[in-house]
């Protein structure tokens, strides 16, 4: 009887490797991708400093641009703020509810996105995090086409990673892989 299970097991694992190699085989490009972590469950920017942790594994350059929060005194930053091959940018002023002024939010992430722009044109930055830029594009402080511009003439090995709840339809069109995080229970409440 464990030998049946066993060979089953074996079978269906060949069968799945057979099916992997494929895919592999078949992939016709070599090119850096767009990731969108949106959804209104938690876990969004954790992913993509997860991942820029394994960025920095594989010697990758990397650089964080964050739209919304606007406090310089996170964990996150702290760590990789210190590691050599990551560039952090903290371009907003606090969450809409604490800054309360439209004119300064608008005028205050398209100054961001100067900077997120020249990291987008920079080859020598191999992975940027746009953190909570779906929140400027929902709200329109930023033109989508440009931004959708942007990120399709980045560099080809380019990895780009953003984040937010409420991601636009076309930026989802644009991305090579979109993770919807679903709240299903939140301590907060």
């Amino acid at each position: 009887m464990e030998n049946e299970r066993a060979q089953r097991y074996r079978t269906r694992m060949q069968r799945k490797k057979e099916i992997i190699d494929a895919a592999i085989d078949r992939a016709d490009r070599t090119q850096g991708l767009l990731l969108i972590h949106t959804g209104n469950g938690k876990g969004k920017s954790s992913a993509a400093f997860g991942m820029i942790a394994r960025a920095l594994g594989h010697g990758l350059r990397v650089g964080v641009a964050q739209f919304i929060k606007g406090r310089s005194d996170t964990g996150e930053e702290a760590f990789f703020r210190n590691q050599p091959q990551v560039t952090w940018h903290v371009l907003g002023e606090g969450y809409t509810w604490d800054t309360q002024n439209l004119e300064r939010d608008i005028a205050t992430t398209q100054r961001g996105w100067n900077i997120a722009q020249a990291m987008l044109r920079d080859p020598a930055m191999e992975l940027i995090v746009l953190d909570e830029l779906t929140y400027p594009l929902k709200f329109g402080w930023l033109d989508l086409p440009m931004v959708l511009d942007d990120l399709k003439n980045r560099p080809v090995m380019q990895h780009v990673i953003i984040t937010g709840r409420g991601a636009p339809g076309q930026l989802c069109e644009l991305a090579d892989t979109v993770t919807d995080m679903t709240d299903i229970k939140h301590a907060f409440r």
